[in-house]
């Protein structure tokens, strides 16, 4: 089974394609490059849930009509903010997809807070859509706080500074297949998986 993924992210794909085969089902995960680009979408349904649905109705739009789309929508909450950036967290710092420049204003943002005002939680929105009207929703979470300063060289986005709970280090030390089995995207997955599992 092929599963378009309504994002021109190559972390992403790469990371549902690892989810996928750990989940032993035989499901290909494609990039919307292969499907001529992802069109553009503006994110501004304010939810998760929301911004996942415009992506994945974006790239339906373009393919077959028998096409199955997967899009993903995340963030991260961080309570001190107000459970912000969250639905923005792509754009924090500005333009979309600068990881780098979003990791550097939240660290600054966040200098100074106590520990125990740390707390966040990585939030995950999986919509699959497929022939006819077909859609389900799949959502995961991931409990943690923030360290003061970015710390491994692995993952992406704000993996440098998220600690998940009952761990002393941050998503990027723990590395892909830790993280895997601990993360927001992945217990989403979970959930995704057993749904396919009665439809392949």
């Amino acid at each position: 089974m092929k599963l378009y993924l309504a994002s021109g992210n190559a972390h992403k794909v790469a990371e549902m394609n690892t989810l996928a085969q750990a989940s032993g089902l035989a499901v290909e995960i494609i990039s919307a490059k292969a499907a001529g680009g992802m069109p553009s979408v503006v994110e501004d349904a304010g939810t998760f849930i929301g911004n996942a649905r415009k992506k994945a109705l974006a790239l339906k739009a373009v393919l077959p009509s028998d096409a199955w789309v997967l899009a993903d929508d995340s963030g991260l909450c961080v309570d001190a903010l107000g459970g912000g950036p969250g639905v923005e967290s792509a754009y924090y710092a500005g333009a979309q997809g600068d990881g780098a420049a979003n990791l550097r204003k939240l660290i600054e943002v966040m200098r100074g807070v106590a520990p125990e005002k740390r707390g966040a939680h990585f939030t995950c929105v999986l919509l699959l859509v497929g022939p006819g009207k077909t859609e389900a929703i799949f959502e995961g979470k991931c409990e943690g706080s923030l360290s003061n300063d970015p710390q491994g060289g692995a993952g992406f986005g704000y993996d440098p500074i998220f600690v998940p709970t009952g761990h002393v280090q941050t998503f990027s030390q723990l590395g892909d297949e830790v993280k895997n089995t601990l993360s927001h995207r992945g217990r989403a997955w979970v959930q995704l998986a057993d749904w396919l599992r009665t439809r392949i």
